[in-house]
């Protein structure tokens, strides 16, 4: 906790001499990754997708099990990524990160080089014995205007991050710290829960779990979803006077051939 208080204090500086072991290619061999950083993020405004505010904030309201049918069933991550608050919603361009398990170290360099609106999707690999996010980081991400963070691995100071506001995702908690020594990458493709993330991809989450979609079919899926959601509320008003889902749905047949009719 204390080593987070004091990176939040001097993050500039910290972030300054992350950059420079970086650009040094210093590869840390007990986990074999070389940090890898694009030239985009070293200069702002040069990311690849922008989303509208206005089309943000319809992916907001819509929910995530909307736009995984609209998309044909894909792009849902593991079941077990939830928020940790109730309430919390979200939808961004992926920032992603690949750690390494039990360190955060490329996390910190994540929230220091994230633009606004980005949702920092980290794929920690599953690990569960540290809480590689937490309270310091999260205040970090609020003055960075980070729209959202996934976490496939632990995160603590849970109740501190839900009185802060911002939406966190995760596999799991841990009380557990994490060490700040080992390397990772910045916005390579990942397979983050099960759901394969490009850099810049839309990213939807909300208390159904988290969604992403390419970001150059983000145009399509939306049409759809929108479609969609046209529809079920038209299927709500005619449950409301009286007709079944069976009729509406076309189930005679599907139940006819398991011999319930």
């Amino acid at each position: 906790m204390y080593s987070d208080a004091i990176l939040s204090l001097f993050f500039g500086k910290v972030s300054r001499q992350i950059a420079s072991s970086i650009t040094r290619s210093i590869t840390r061999s007990d986990w074999g990754f070389v940090m890898s950083i694009s030239s985009k993020y070293h200069t702002s405004g040069t990311r690849r997708f922008q989303l509208p505010g206005q089309l943000r904030d319809d992916l907001i309201r819509m929910s995530t099990a909307t736009i995984h049918e609209a998309q044909g069933q894909t792009g849902a991550m593991h079941h077990q990524i939830k928020p940790i608050g109730p309430g919390m919603r979200f939808a961004g361009p992926a920032l992603t990160v690949l750690a390494a398990p039990g360190d955060n170290l490329v996390v910190h360099f994540a929230v220091a080089h994230a633009s606004q609106g980005d949702v920092l999707v980290i794929d920690a690999q599953g690990y569960l014995e540290g809480g590689l996010w937490g309270d310091i980081l999260s205040e970090a991400a609020l003055q960075a205007k980070i729209a959202g963070v996934v976490v496939n691995g632990a995160v603590r100071d849970c109740d501190a991050i839900r009185e802060c506001g911002l939406p966190v995702f995760a596999l799991g908690l841990s009380i557990k710290g994490t060490a700040k020594r080992q390397s990772g990458r910045l916005g390579d493709d990942i397979v983050c829960a099960g759901a394969l993330v490009r850099n810049g991809d839309v990213v939807v989450g909300d208390s159904d779990g988290v969604v992403v979609v390419r970001s150059d079919r983000i145009d399509d899926v939306y049409a759809a979803a929108r479609k969609r959601v046209e529809y079920e509320e038209g299927l709500r008003t005619l449950l409301r006077e009286g007709r079944s889902t069976i009729d509406l749905l076309k189930l005679h047949d599907s139940l006819a051939a398991v011999g319930l009719i």
